[in-house]
């Protein structure tokens, strides 16, 4: 991060425009599993009192049935958005049946990938093309990674800077496509720093053995049910979760809106003979979309993505093209099982002044070695991150980990100290503050509470998790919903339901029809 860094935040600041940032955008969307109470994936259907997983614009499901996700509106203050899902938490756990939120990312115990059902979403073709997908993804990568939960961080600049800021960059191209790539150097600038949210709030460091049984691993034992490394943060996105070789070869480019939208596109338009043999509909029964190398956008497993609102029936591809990037969405995330959300205001703080460090910070393009190096510490950091004395690669040279997260956590100070004058609070420079002292003292990091709650109370990974899940419903049942807000959630169930019969009701093409439009669009 060069000097021009601390030039925008100056200039922020000096023309008065620094409290603009009080319009960020928040949203988020968090997923969990439901279990029974003994801690056992629950393979009932999506709760009927909670709505359709289809329509439902706050509670649905993800990859599988018993994967909910959750999804605030968007707020300007990230606590209003941390309050809204507390909100649909506890109205879920309500309507529950017997039945937990597994707090952590990783999964309780599976006895079998069959024992994992993928998510339904009735009979219209929509719902249809949405369970196909997800068959697609089973055959594709199997089951064990629909169970996989995370948080996802939504973030967006207020509109009114971006005039501001393109006239301080001197750019002549047109506001949107000004916005994309600014974006776009936020992107670029996440994926050679986002090693520190990995070390600083990587939270699965263990799992339960039945997620790897049958499978090569080199984890360790801790007893007989939970598999560890020791110095590991967040083995959900190593190549045992969400990161995966299959997508390897992709190679999607970030460094511009047109190349990224390019390599997607292609990567949906190619076959690949592995899925070929796959099939796609097999005795009458659809396996998956297509055996293109991705059947749609979402398939390809990214830690942030670019981000824009679609209309309805649009690909998100093609609305990114048309009408460019409104915001980005963080997806590196890690359940936190010692927090009733899984998240809280002091991370969701820290977040904002990371993302804001990002798109401030050089905007230099990414080279096919960057590109190798940054795949390296990743890789090294998710598994090994809390090692003594590990390196990391920084151009042709190797840097400590420590050395360098602080020489980060410097830079994100100046953006904290502004944010803080613009709060009227000394709540950013508190919270890099608690990110500081995880450098200084590695075993405040949770992927270190995780391994230590584990060891001094000689219990597994499913049992913590459990434990956890508990306290957690307990605490969110006891605290006071708004009225309205609990209202208005059994309003939008009903209204789901609703929406989702008139859908069904209303279709006139067979799905192979639907499905042929779809893919042709």
């Amino acid at each position: 991060m060069s000097a021009a860094f601390e030039q925008k935040l100056e200039w922020l600041v000096e023309n008065g425009h620094a409290p603009l940032l009080k319009g960020i955008l928040h949203g988020l969307e968090k997923e969990g599993l439901r279990v029974d109470t003994s801690g056992q994936l629950a393979e009932t259907p999506h709760p009927r009192a909670l709505g359709s997983a289809l329509t439902h614009g706050h509670i649905t499901t993800d990859y599988s049935e018993a994967l909910l996700e959750f999804i605030t509106p968007v707020f300007k203050q990230s606590g209003d958005a941390l309050d809204f899902l507390a909100d649909l938490h506890q109205f879920t756990f309500a309507n529950l049946d017997g039945e937990h939120v597994w707090a952590a990312s990783m999964p309780c115990h599976l006895p079998n990938e069959e024992a994992i059902p993928v998510a339904q979403y009735g009979s219209s073709n929509v719902g249809t093309l949405k369970t196909v997908y997800r068959e697609g993804l089973k055959y594709r990568y199997g089951k064990m990674m629909q169970t996989i939960a995370g948080i996802h961080y939504n973030f967006s600049l207020p509109e009114a800077l971006w005039p501001e800021y393109q006239q301080f960059c001197d750019s002549k191209e047109s506001l949107q496509d000004f916005r994309s790539a600014a974006y776009f150097t936020l992107i670029r600038n996440f994926r050679r720093y986002s090693w520190l949210l990995l070390y600083l709030f990587g939270a699965s460091p263990a799992l339960s053995a039945s997620f790897m049984k049958g499978k090569n691993h080199e984890l360790q034992s801790l007893g007989d049910h939970t598999l560890f490394l020791p110095h590991a943060t967040s083995l959900r996105m190593s190549d045992l979760g969400y990161s995966n070789k299959a997508q390897a070869s992709l190679n999607i480019c970030f460094n511009h809106l047109g190349t990224y939208a390019n390599s997607l596109h292609n990567a949906i338009n190619t076959a690949y003979p592995a899925y070929d043999e796959i099939g796609v509909k097999v005795d009458g029964s659809y396996r998956q979309l297509n055996t293109n190398v991705l059947q749609i956008e979402n398939e390809y497993y990214s830690d942030i993505r670019p981000k824009r609102v679609t209309h309805s029936g649009e690909k998100p591809l093609h609305a990114l093209k048309e009408r460019g990037v409104e915001y980005i969405e963080v997806r590196n995330t890690d359940i936190n099982p010692f927090l009733p959300l899984g998240i809280d205001q002091t991370q969701a703080d820290f977040i904002d002044l990371f993302l804001i460090t990002c798109l401030l910070a050089d905007d230099a393009e990414i080279s096919t070695c960057e590109c190798e190096r940054i795949s390296r510490n990743h890789d090294l950091v998710v598994t090994r991150g809390r090692e003594p004395g590990l390196k990391l690669e920084r151009k042709e040279d190797e840097i400590g980990l420590i050395e360098w997260g602080h020489e980060l956590l410097d830079k994100i100070q100046l953006t904290a100290n502004m944010m803080d004058r613009v709060d009227g609070s000394q709540r950013y420079s508190e919270s890099l503050q608690a990110q500081r002292s995880k450098l200084d003292n590695p075993e405040l990091t949770p992927s270190a509470q995780v391994l230590s709650a584990l060891q001094s109370q000689q219990i597994s990974y499913e049992e913590l998790v459990l434990q956890q899940s508990d306290l957690h419903r307990t605490s969110l049942l006891a605290r006071e919903m708004k009225g309205q807000t609990a209202d208005y959630l059994r309003e939008q169930a009903m209204a789901s339901l609703e929406e989702q019969a008139n859908i069904e009701a209303a279709d006139t093409q067979s799905f192979d029809e639907y499905l042929a439009d779809y893919l042709a669009g």
